[in-house]
């Protein structure tokens, strides 16, 4: 787990502190970010508890970093000291292959480089926001406009991204009928962008409770799956369903809510692999999707649609100091929408 210095290491009594691991000196393309708030992503648990792959300890997670710019390199020109900017899950990418050279930096051919727990060209170790101070390329800081509460903007790096992307690339919209499942730090984005696109939304959930909580965040209809009649009401409804659970669950189940062509779109990151039916996507024409955090050029575009419509995530705000406590809280459901650590004082 996060020791009381904020970061997870192999040896959790180690005297350090996060900004020690700092290590990258400003170059002359290099912004330095006096880290204002950093959001709590269920990925930098699944990290430091090695679910996917070993972890690179010691680590410091975090990668929904908002900023104030306070030190440019010589050559930057996208930033001047005291504007905003955000960070999110990558600060590095090859810039030559096909995939970069499409804006798509996340899904670099020769490796993104991630915000922590990855390598840098340099061959160091990268940490992420659980610390005071970023140094990072400009290209892969993006511009915050002020009209935004800095709290919430964190959020928007990944969970924001994650469910922007994909409902832009199927464009998601009028005359469309679009389930969200799973209402959490993934599944309350989804629910603001679906609406703001002028789909017709309903939440998706196993718990009865969050109704009022779906219904207050303006989704037009909320389904209680664990009721077999509501449950059943809905077959065959849905042009599109994006899928923001991150336990295993039934994928069969939430095919045959689809309407005839319709979309399953999975953002969520279970640790299980789903169990597919053929039949499930033969009875219907339907088709299962994937989709990660979005590229440079995408992620402005949303940071510039969520200034535009005043759009940021439903935080709580953490102490450093209490991290351990909000990942058990998280891993339970318990927060209305994401936590994000105050940097503030640190």
């Amino acid at each position: 787990m996060i020791n009381a210095k904020g970061y997870a290491a192999q040896d959790p009594q180690a005297d350090l502190a996060p900004w020690e691991f700092q290590v990258r000196e400003l170059g002359p393309h290099d912004v330095q970010l006096r880290i204002m708030y950093c959001g709590v992503c269920h990925t930098d648990l699944h990290q430091i508890r090695n679910d996917w792959f070993p972890g690179i300890f010691p680590m410091v997670p975090g990668h929904e970093i908002v900023g104030e710019v306070v030190e440019i390199g010589a050559h930057v020109k996208k930033f001047a000291r005291g504007d905003w900017a955000g960070v999110g899950v990558m600060v590095d990418s090859c810039g030559v292959c096909q995939e970069c050279g499409h804006d798509h930096e996340n899904q670099c051919s020769n490796g993104t480089v991630w915000t922590y727990n990855s390598l840098g060209k340099d061959g160091l170790p990268t940490y992420g926001g659980y610390a005071n101070i970023l140094v990072v390329n400009e290209k892969f800081a993006l511009q915050v406009s002020k009209v935004l509460d800095p709290k919430g903007v964190g959020p928007l790096l990944c969970a924001g991204i994650t469910t922007y992307s994909p409902l832009r690339r199927l464009n998601v919209g009028q005359g469309h009928k679009l389930a969200v499942l799973g209402l959490g730090g993934l599944g309350h984005m989804a629910v603001k962008f679906g609406l703001a696109f002028g789909a017709d939304v309903t939440v998706l959930s196993n718990s009865p409770a969050k109704r009022y909580d779906a219904l207050e965040l303006g989704a037009h209809h909320f389904i209680d799956m664990s009721n077999v009649d509501e449950a059943e009401s809905v077959k065959g409804t849905f042009d599109f369903i994006i899928d923001c659970v991150s336990a295993k669950h039934d994928l069969n189940l939430y095919l045959g809510l689809l309407a005839n062509g319709g979309t399953h779109i999975c953002v969520g990151i279970p640790s299980e692999p789903f169990e597919l039916s053929p039949f499930s996507l033969l009875s219907g024409n339907k088709s299962v999707t994937g989709s990660g955090a979005g590229g440079l050029a995408e992620t402005q575009e949303m940071l510039d649609f969520c200034a535009a419509h005043n759009i940021t995530a439903d935080v709580e705000l953490i102490d450093i100091k209490n991290i351990n406590a909000a990942f058990e809280r998280m891993v339970r459901g318990d927060v209305r929408y994401r936590f994000v650590i105050d940097l503030e004082t640190l």
